[in-house]
């Protein structure tokens, strides 16, 4: 779809037609298989467009092996940095598993308290922002364009 404005309906209904593609760590394929990233790029290329870059190769402890905020700065080439209060719906969040660690989980916010995103274990999901969620972020971006 691509278009030069980029409604907040349209990264929420892409996102969720991503719901129930199996957990598959480095994919970004609709339906067959994607992890966290690959969720997000998924939603890039069909709302935004051809992906800006590839990413490298990753393992699954690939955060707390090189203890950079790699997924961060990479957001921070391509995405809009917002302050966390200022979260809506189509944008994606940041988290990190415990305090010290780099943020390496990534979702999209799909309205007021949800998100929808992949994890180990688990297909495409869209469930609440809990608290236990919420101390956890720690980083939140806005797609290029969005109105």
């Amino acid at each position: 779809m691509t278009t030069a404005l980029i409604t907040r309906a349209v990264l929420v209904t892409e996102a969720r037609d991503w719901i129930g593609t199996r957990y598959q760590h480095q994919a970004s394929l609709k339906g067959v298989g994607c992890d966290c990233l690959g969720l997000v790029r998924g939603v890039w290329r069909y709302c935004v467009g051809d992906e800006p870059e590839t990413p490298p190769p990753y393992a699954p402890d690939w955060a707390e092996a090189r203890g950079e905020e790699a997924l961060a700065q990479a957001a921070l080439r391509h995405l809009v940095p917002i302050a966390l209060n200022e979260v809506g719906a189509g944008d994606v969040l940041l988290f990190r598993w415990r305090d010290g660690f780099v943020a390496k989980h990534a979702a999209i916010a799909s309205g007021d308290g949800t998100m929808i995103h992949a994890h180990d274990g688990a297909a495409v999901c869209e469930v609440a922002l809990t608290p236990w969620w919420r101390r956890r972020l720690a980083y939140a971006f806005r797609f290029p364009g969005v109105s």
